[in-house]
Parts: C-alpha cells; structure tokens; sequence
C-alpha cells in the first residue's frame, strides 16, 4: 500500500513539473509571436527645423516610428507612402521643429503663393505707404497688431491749410507683412521699406485706401495682450471732441473720440 502512495506521489510530481516546463517554454514562445505580429507604424516628420515660408524638399522629410493610434491630422506611412514625394515644393505656412509630424493643414497648396496662402477665408491683403515716424520708429514686424491712423489737414474759408485732424479708423488690425531689413545700414541707421501689408475686410480695405489718397496713414502698435480684442471700424460718429494744439505760433485743431462715458 505504502508502495502504491509513494508511486502515485512520484508520479503526480513528474506531471506537475513537466505542466510547469510546459507553461515556461510556451509563454515566450506566444509573447515573440505577439511581437511579431505588431506591425510598426511611421509619421511623416520634420528631419530638421523648418521655418515659417520654406518650400519644402524630400530632404526635408522623414518616417518615424510611432507608438499608439496616429492622430488624424499627422501623416503616416501605411496611408500615404508616397509623401515625401507628394509633398515636395510646397510651402510651410508656419515654423517646424526637427522631429515634430508634418501636418497638412500647416501647408501651402502647390502653386498658391506665400502670402495668399497665409491669409484665412474671407480676408483680403492691402499695403500701405509708411515712414520709419507712421511705424513705431520702424519697429512694427509681421504678426503684430495695430491701429490705422488717418490724419488729414482740411483748409480754412481763405483756401490755406488750417485744422489737422487725426482720428484712428480702424482698431486691432493684423500686419502680414512689412518691406524692412532688421539690420543696420552702413552708417548704422536702420533699413526701413517702404510698405506694410495689412490683413483687413472687404469693408476694411475701402476705408483704407479712401483714408490714403485724402491723407496720410498711420500704424499705431498694440499691446500683444489686446490682439484678442475684435477689430473695430471707427466712424465719424464717433468723434465728439475737439483738442486744439498750439506750437510754434501755429494752431492746430486734433479732433478726438469721446470716453465711453459720454464725456
């Protein structure tokens, strides 16, 4: 009887640990195959930084590897994998960092040209006369925010120049682009151009070329913490005040718009 029990013990052993050799040799062999089967998925990237208006070469591309779902707006490999191909001579709309995915919507279509291509649906591109005194001192750069000044000098009953009037007739008015050099000339003065390229309206645009020919116009630079403002259309209505300045034994009469509170 004792016979029999150790028999039975010696085989119950034999298969508990041919079961747990079994369990060994199997696991890796399931977790290798799982690996196997994960197929490895590529964006389409930057392969070195990019600035804002390149026109992009296959040189400027590359896959990478990716891990997890691939978001929409990025490009990948197994959708599009003719895309370094596809994508060359096109301009990039914005900056890119070495590395990040290359989006398709930061992108210029073949053919449209940079500027038309940076401006959104339902706007419209109007360049404007400026001096280094009607910008800031020359400092106004593209993609700041200004307000469009327009001063004009209306004459008196004898036909001689007399009131000057300057009024702001559009507020918070985006700059595409300006015709400067940020650099010093050879007698160390800055490069100023001659234009400044404004994004406005249809109904924007109107005034501001009205605005020139009856006068001359102005760039005002807003604080980067009012951009969120609307842009605002100033109309006669909206001048109640009246500031007479006297220099030089010369009147000149600067009309003003009133505070919000009537005063």
């Amino acid at each position: 009887m004792i016979r029999i029990a150790i028999l039975l013990l010696a085989l119950a052993s034999g298969g508990a640990a041919s079961w747990l050799a079994l369990g060994v040799s199997v696991q890796p062999t399931v977790a290798a195959a799982e690996i196997q089967r994960a197929p490895e998925q590529e964006v389409l990237v930057a392969a070195s930084e990019l600035a804002r208006g390149v026109v992009l070469e296959e040189v400027n591309l590359r896959w990478q590897s990716w891990e997890g779902d691939i978001p929409p707006v990025f490009i990948s490999r197994a959708s599009r994998p003719d895309a370094i191909v596809a994508l060359k001579g096109m301009l990039a709309q914005s900056g890119f960092v070495a590395g990040e995915p290359i989006r398709e919507d930061k992108l210029a279509d073949r053919g449209a040209g940079f500027l038309s291509s940076m401006l959104p649906s339902g706007k419209r591109a109007i360049a404007v006369r400026v001096t280094a005194e009607s910008t800031a001192g020359g400092f106004i750069l593209p993609n700041d925010h200004v307000d469009v000044i327009h001063t004009v000098t209306r004459q008196d009953s004898s036909g001689k120049d007399g009131k000057v009037i300057s009024r702001a007739i559009l507020s918070n008015i985006r700059v595409l682009a300006v015709d400067q050099t940020i650099s010093e000339g050879a007698d160390g003065t800055s490069v100023v151009g001659k234009t400044a390229t404004l994004e406005a309206g249809p109904e924007q645009i109107a005034i501001i070329a009205a605005a020139e020919s009856s006068g001359t116009v102005s760039l005002a630079l807003r604080a980067v913490a009012d951009n969120h403002e609307a842009p605002v259309v100033e109309t006669e209505g909206n001048r109640r005040g009246v500031v007479r300045i006297v220099s030089g034994g010369r009147m000149s009469m600067v009309e003003v718009p009133s505070r919000s509170d009537g005063s």
